[in-house]
């Protein structure tokens, strides 16, 4: 059997299954992972409430703590170099380009 006739005789979830257990293909998060959690905190001494997916708040904990810093110092950080971008955008940035270098 050819290589493709192979590949059609196979249905698309045992090739999906296949590629992620290779790693192939990336797994999608689970629904705690992407549902919106919103918290409260001080930055620059003003009171704000910032939106993000669980799986950015973890991330951002853990970045955080890495840098010995608290939650809000960093997400200050963060506020302070945005520009006019919006702070729950600069945050999801701020986080995926950590996490890349």
């Amino acid at each position: 059997m050819s290589a493709p006739q192979l590949r059609a005789s196979w249905s698309a979830g045992a090739l999906r299954a296949i590629a992620e257990k290779a790693s192939l293909v990336p797994k999608m998060p689970d629904r705690d992972a992407t549902a919106i959690s919103k918290h409260s905190l001080t930055i620059a001494g003003h009171r704000t409430s910032i939106s993000l997916e669980q799986a950015f708040w973890e991330k951002l904990r853990a970045i955080a703590s890495a840098r010995g810093l608290s939650l809000a110092a960093l997400i200050g950080e963060i506020d302070a170099v945005r520009g006019k971008a919006n702070l729950s955008s600069a945050i999801r940035v701020y986080t995926l380009n950590y996490s890349s270098s």
